[in-house]
């Protein structure tokens, strides 16, 4: 079924776990905008929205199947009729439209979400796979809350599930609870012991509660699953979902694990600041990659050595994710030799000693202020001059 047994397939929530944020809402217009944007990053699926949940949803779905055309057009449903008939309708126009549907898998979920049972939960799963596939081939399962999940009725729900028609089997850690190491022997007992998994993709879908969903990620993938579910900047419900481009940053970066995606990095800073601010939420400063500071130094043993040769502090080149460059911060702890860097930069050709002197003018200036800028630089070396 895979063409190439190497390639991690990009499914995008963006448009829909991330905008479940409070406050984060988009407008249809809004949504279109990010998805032609995450077409040219080269995503493979976009999850356009739950058409069931509102009238606004419904639409959105409708009007991103008519705007993009290369990536599968995928809309969320829960494991019963009404869901599915609604995701059918709003995708009468994709291209190539995926049907997500799904069910708890936890016992926590089992008795506490739905007041059933294994047996109940089994039967509507493969019900709601089969429904779904009489209007499209392209069916994507979920079993919510599979990071908790018994592991010996998750692989038999899976089977199930792809015995009904399932192409894509999503393997949810829901709470984002799991360790790297669980939740990769989860995925690795599922590609050994369901006896039909080679007829479907397994997809991994973390979730960030305890900052553990990139590494969950790439635990998953590394024990067999090749599709990644995540967003852009990390943001979804609670504390967010697999971010995106440290994922696909991560493959570039680790070519042992021989693991490659069909995204181009060059549009993530850009695609970045437009999530960032049609939903008004502002990017962490260290977040990795696409923070303000990925690529920044400060602190003068870094920039002296990033100074010398650029990869004793960087293993991804800024230009590489499409950001600006990488920036020698001056704070009160830069070197000598990012000073000269700087005014060298602003034309300023120093001697040893003329250095010395800058640098101890430098100092004081730099206790004074968080951060040096160019003007701060100017005044300091006039000042110098006419002294």
């Amino acid at each position: 079924m895979l063409h190439d047994p190497n390639r991690v397939y990009v499914f995008d929530t963006t448009l829909r776990d991330g905008e479940q944020v409070p406050g984060c809402q988009l407008t249809t217009p809004e949504k279109i905008e990010i998805a032609k944007e995450l077409e040219a990053l080269g995503v493979d699926i976009i999850e356009a929205g739950f058409p069931i949940s509102s009238p606004g949803d419904f639409q959105s779905v409708v009007e991103l199947s008519k705007a993009v055309s290369e990536p599968i057009i995928c809309a969320l449903t829960r494991a019963n009729k009404g869901d599915i008939d609604a995701a059918v309708a709003a995708l009468k126009y994709a291209k190539r439209p995926r049907i997500h549907t799904g069910i708890g898998s936890s016992d926590m979920h089992i008795k506490h979400k739905f007041n059933s049972t294994r047996e109940e939960i089994l039967a509507r799963a493969v019900e709601a796979v089969k429904y779904a596939k009489q209007f499209v081939e392209d069916i994507e399962f979920y079993a919510e809350d599979a990071g908790r999940a018994d592991v010996n009725f998750l692989a038999q729900m899976v089977e199930a599930v792809i015995g009904a028609g399932a192409t894509v089997v999503n393997i949810p850690d829901t709470n984002g609870y799991c360790l790297p190491d669980q939740y990769g022997s989860k995925i690795k007992f599922l590609k050994e012991n369901v006896k039909n998994i080679d007829q479907a993709i397994i997809s991994v879908h973390c979730h960030n509660d305890l900052g553990l969903a990139t590494a969950n990620s790439i635990a998953g993938l590394q024990n067999g699953a090749r599709q990644i579910e995540g967003t852009i900047n990390g943001i979804g419900e609670r504390a967010g979902n697999t971010s995106i481009e440290e994922v696909v940053m991560i493959l570039k970066t680790h070519q042992t694990l021989g693991l490659h995606t069909n995204i181009n990095t060059k549009n993530f800073y850009e695609l970045s600041r437009m999530v960032s601010s049609q939903m008004r939420m502002p990017v962490q400063p260290n977040k990795a990659i696409v923070g303000s500071n990925a690529f920044a130094h400060s602190s003068g043993i870094h920039q002296d050595g990033f100074l010398k040769n650029r990869e004793n502090y960087e293993i991804i080149r800024p230009e590489d994710v499409g950001f600006p460059d990488a920036s020698i911060v001056l704070t009160a702890r830069s070197g000598r030799h990012a000073l000269k860097f700087h005014l060298e930069r602003l034309g300023f050709s120093l001697s040893k000693e003329e250095l010395a002197d800058a640098y101890h003018r430098f100092l004081t200036v730099a206790d004074s202020k968080l951060d040096i800028n160019d003007q701060d630089l100017l005044l300091m070396m006039n000042k110098q001059q006419l002294a």
